[in-house]
């Protein structure tokens, strides 16, 4: 008996909802959605990224480029180049997940083992960790100024706690426990907080944007500034590693984006959502963080790089409230789809028998703690060059190897029930597939082998951690895809696997 329905638009369902029962790498989160509840739309991928696009880090990322020296053209060029790239292995990686049902831990058990699929997951679920607590800090700061506004220095002069007012971490406290309730919501009451609180946040930029082209006297004065860097060997020596930061900002998506596709209504639908959403929303907050941050120069004479110092800067109590109302939203609808849930499928893929969705993502907000979010963003340097241009290189390694074994390998073609059974198809060697780790290290190694950091701008020696490989972390993303796809590829034709000389027809769609 087939143990999986092909339907006639390419969907695939398993034939039999029994089938994965008493299986020890399953639960009721981690098994394929079935097709009834594959229900979300062309709208529902452009809201869901226009709410993961129109953040505070997003906003972070253009002004830190302006902050670092370029021009409004110049950090728009790099920025709308970056999400371009990074759309290609976003969109290679979804298909999975419509097409099977299934979310990216379990889409990576087919070539990394029904077991050796933690690996790659768990990597990209303690990435997701730091990156909920980066936004859930930046969250309670918000917070923290709004009280401010009405209650005065007693709350933002208070005493301090390492290195912060006890006020701060009140309010940090505040806004992780706001968003384990998000969580505790489910899948539905994440797309339902989506569809309405994207075009909110949009608006809220906006605003702040109009605001300080009429303080700045118009767009004469900012579009004027000119570059710190011009367009010769200075500006060249930063664009290429911002260049992999503005892809990387994104690369724990092009992995993970099957947690989201695996209930689209179709391959059209994802693939429109995310072309549409994914694109011009950044292009659009980064052309309006340029301009803002652009517009702090011509004020205040110094690029402000952060909205929410931005925002207190002006003097009516309820523009500022409302504009940080608008930055708490901001956050918690990028916060809670980007970076809780993916973790929480893949810390659940771990312990399938200890945790499910709604644990998994109070494990997230745990380890987002302890991971210390304020170190990571205090400085514009640290936050594109060290923190981004490092878990790039990482992740692009195992996106090389995923699209290396799903669409040239694989062609496509994968079966369902054995993603979950031990000893099946994917159980390789003691359910670890050692060229899907072997090609992921070795893409890692030459990707950020080399890392450095300028005195004083990180915690990497000057000369790289190996120095004859420092030249490659300008291009760590690159360089991760490219050597991860290759090494995997090469791998598995000189030591095939059992299943790996299976058909090459077409792939199916």
């Amino acid at each position: 008996m087939a143990m999986q329905t092909v339907h006639s638009d390419g969907r695939v369902e398993l034939t039999d909802s029994e089938a994965l029962r008493g299986s020890p790498y399953a639960n009721a989160e981690l098994a394929p959605t079935r097709l009834p509840q594959r229900t979300w739309t062309t709208y529902n991928y452009a809201a869901l990224w226009m709410g993961m696009a129109h953040n505070i880090p997003s906003y972070l990322l253009a002004s830190g480029l302006v902050a670092l020296g370029m021009n409004w053209l110049q950090a728009f060029l790099t920025i709308t180049l970056g999400n371009l790239i990074v759309l290609v292995p976003l969109l290679l990686n979804s298909h999975a997940g419509t097409k099977y049902g299934i979310p990216f831990p379990v889409f990576a058990r087919a070539f990394y083992g029904v077991r050796g699929a933690n690996f790659p997951a768990l990597l990209r679920a303690f990435i997701a960790c730091g990156w909920f607590g980066i936004q859930t800090w930046i969250g309670g700061q918000a917070i923290y100024v709004i009280v401010g506004e009405l209650f005065g220095k007693g709350w933002t002069d208070a005493s301090a706690i390492g290195g912060h007012p006890w006020t701060m971490w009140l309010s940090f406290g505040f806004f992780w426990v706001l968003q384990m309730v998000l969580i505790f919501r489910g899948i539905e009451g994440l797309r339902r907080f989506e569809n309405w609180a994207a075009p909110l946040v949009t608006i809220a930029f906006v605003a702040l944007m109009v605001a300080i082209l009429v303080k700045a006297g118009g767009f004469g004065p900012i579009l004027s500034q000119p570059s710190k860097l011009g367009w010769d060997a200075d500006f060249w020596k930063i664009f290429a590693p911002s260049l992999m930061g503005m892809i990387a900002f994104w690369a724990t998506l092009s992995l993970n984006m099957p947690d989201f596709t695996r209930f689209g209504k179709g391959q059209r639908a994802q693939v429109w959502g995310q072309i549409i959403g994914l694109p011009t929303t950044m292009s659009f907050i980064a052309l309006v963080s340029i301009i803002t941050t652009s517009g702090t120069v011509v004020l205040y004479g110094s690029a402000i790089w952060d909205p929410v110092e931005l925002t207190r800067r002006f003097q009516n109590p309820v523009i500022v409230t409302i504009g940080l109302i608008m930055a708490i939203l901001a956050t918690m609808s990028c916060n809670v789809a980007a970076n809780v849930v993916s973790p929480s499928y893949d810390f659940a893929n771990a312990l399938p028998r200890w945790l499910n969705f709604r644990t998994a993502g109070l494990l997230t907000g745990v380890v987002g703690i302890v991971i210390q979010p304020w170190r990571l963003i205090s400085d514009p340097s640290i936050y594109i060059f060290v923190w981004l241009s490092f878990y790039g290189g990482l992740l692009a390694s195992v996106a090389g190897v995923l699209i290396a074994g799903y669409w040239v390998i694989d062609r496509t073609n994968l079966q369902l029930a054995e993603l979950y059974k031990p000893g099946g198809r994917y159980w390789y060697s003691g359910g670890w597939n050692w060229r899907g780790v072997v090609a992921t290290l070795f893409g890692s190694l030459l990707a950020v082998g080399g890392a450095y950091s300028n005195p004083g701008a990180g915690p990497f020696p000057q000369n790289g951690l190996i120095p004859f490989l420092k030249p490659l972390y300008d291009y760590s993303w690159a360089v991760g895809l490219v050597a991860g796809f290759v090494a995997y590829y090469a791998l598995t034709l000189a030591s095939p696997t059992r299943h790996s000389t299976a058909t090459h027809a077409a792939p199916t769609y």
